[in-house]
């Protein structure tokens, strides 16, 4: 959400020798243009609350606020608040305590969170908000909580996101965004500050269908990365060398090159997304899959790959734990 708060005017250089009077020429102009422009979007910049500022959250909301937006965030975990803090982004508790905002921004983990979160929300006062759900909660889950709103007089939006906390922090994001498109593009000052808006659909729930292929994808990547990085091993292999050579050829991926090196590392690597998010994740594709009555062979075993993970105690370990379900087969 980077404003750009000095903005070129492009104005011509001149070679001329004539001294212009004080106050007038080229550097002059430049100068009252930025003033000016900056006074525009000073009276512009929306306010943002901002729930959930967690892995992904916390650097999307540091984006707007090095926008120079005013952004809240809301979470319950004292841990959370902390890095706000040392981030630059004020955060508070629940959405109850929050000032009034135009944008709601939401990266809650669950739809149970999310539904919880409509609850409060709808105690208070949302006429006129406009509601940026990007979170991956499922098409059901956001169409339910997204009605509840509209009804209470706020404007929704479903805009879910890929790319990780790496694209999280350059501001990279791609989102799947549905909704009216009126709609979309008053959430621009936003989104646009988060990454590439790409358009899928008229109505809501068609920004997590999509969201769902592509979770489906992530999920059985991983694993996959995993697998092949577990038999390399057993082969007698040395998996760093093998994933420098894999990763640049016909069975490279971005899950192998995004998460090969973190599997290398060990249990306590750092985390950007937990087995459990894997294991919400794959069981949301699991569930759309057989509610519109599709076969989904290996998303069920991948799915399956998480949860042996998170019943070996590496629930909130990072996703790329779920190699030592081959390491340490039960």
């Amino acid at each position: 959400m980077v404003l750009p708060h000095a903005l070129a005017l492009g104005l011509p250089h001149t070679t001329t020798t004539r001294h212009p009077r004080a106050g007038s020429g080229p550097c002059h102009a430049r100068k009252q243009g930025r003033i000016t422009q900056n006074r525009r979007m000073s009276m512009s910049d929306p306010t943002v609350v901002f729930v959930g500022i967690g892995a992904i959250g916390l650097p999307m909301a540091t984006q707007l606020v090095s926008a120079g937006y005013a952004v809240t965030g809301v979470d319950p975990l004292p841990a959370a608040h902390e890095r706000a803090e040392a981030a630059g982004v004020r955060a508070v508790s629940r959405f109850s305590e929050a000032p009034k905002s135009e944008f709601v921004v939401v990266m809650v983990a669950t739809p149970a969170q999310l539904e919880a979160l409509v609850t409060e929300a709808l105690a208070v006062d949302v006429t006129g908000q406009r509601w940026i759900v990007m979170s991956t909660v499922g098409p059901e889950a956001v169409r339910e909580q997204g009605a509840r709103l509209q009804v209470a007089g706020a404007v929704v939006v479903d805009v879910p996101v890929t790319g990780g906390v790496a694209r999280a922090r350059t501001g990279e994001l791609t989102l799947f965004a549905s909704g009216p498109a009126t709609d979309i593009e008053a959430a621009r000052p936003v989104l646009d500050r988060l990454g590439t808006v790409q358009a899928v659909g008229d109505a809501l729930g068609d920004g997590q269908a999509i969201k769902v292929v592509n979770q489906h994808l992530c999920s059985v990547h991983i694993v996959a990365a995993a697998e092949a990085l577990a038999l390399a091993s057993t082969l007698g292999l040395d998996k760093e060398k093998v994933l420098s050579l894999v990763e640049r050829g016909a069975a490279g991926s971005w899950m192998l090159s995004d998460r090969g090196p973190r599997m290398l590392r060990g249990t306590d690597v750092d985390v950007t997304s937990t087995i459990n998010i894997f294991v919400k994740d794959s069981g949301l594709v699991y569930e759309a899959a057989r509610a519109a009555g599709a076969q989904t062979p290996l998303l069920d075993v991948a799915r399956a790959r998480y949860q042996q993970a998170a019943d070996a105690g590496l629930s909130t370990r990072d996703d790329s734990r779920v190699i030592e379900t081959y390491e340490h087969p039960q």
